[in-house]
């Protein structure tokens, strides 16, 4: 029963980040943070497949899991491959919906941070910098979104001064509602 409610929860959490990521982000050339950031950062620069992309990246993080902490690397190895694979496939939902640039913002935030949280609050992840806050909240006791909307928001200032003052305010509300949505499917209540 584990491994299916496991394997629902990793189905769930990635389909949401990839309706995030494909309904509501790369309409208005938004970003998340970490790896996702990057990623869309080399999609809108480039016109790379985002998921493709997510993993490529993740190899050197995967590598020093597999090394250093196994576990994280069984646990999120699986959310890495079924959320890169269905966000490139649910690429065609991208003009589905159309919003304004700012709920867009708010609402791809909101579909980010469930599908992160959700994977998060059943020990696995999307690997990227949800593994990296993982493995930072294990040593320091800081909560795992807090650790994320840092990392975050490295990313989306350098996406920012790459592509438009319009992509960092509305990315910068993104990283926002992703952390805030994440501590909140991650506190233990």
């Amino acid at each position: 029963m584990y491994f299916i409610t496991k394997g629902l929860v990793i189905l769930i959490g990635s389909t949401a980040v990839s309706l995030g990521i494909n309904l509501f982000l790369t309409p208005y050339q938004i970003l998340d943070g970490g790896v996702v950031g990057i990623a869309l950062i080399l999609h809108y620069l480039y016109k790379l497949k985002i998921g493709l992309m997510i993993i490529i990246i993740s190899i050197p993080i995967f590598i020093v899991s597999w090394y250093k902490y196994k576990a994280y690397f069984y646990n999120s190895i699986h959310g890495l491959i079924v959320s890169s694979l269905s966000i490139d496939l649910l690429k065609p939902v991208r003009n589905l919906i159309q919003v304004d640039a700012i709920y867009s913002a708010i609402f791809g935030g909101i579909f980010m941070g469930f599908g992160v949280g959700l994977m998060l609050r059943f020990q696995t992840s999307t690997g990227g910098t949800d593994l990296i806050a993982q493995f930072l909240c294990e040593k320091t006791g800081i909560n795992v979104g807090i650790l994320i909307f840092f990392i975050d928001s490295i990313v989306i200032v350098v996406g920012g001064l790459l592509l438009s003052s319009s992509t960092l305010l509305l990315s910068i509300i993104t990283v926002l509602v992703v952390g805030i949505t994440t501590s909140i499917m991650t506190s233990h209540v």
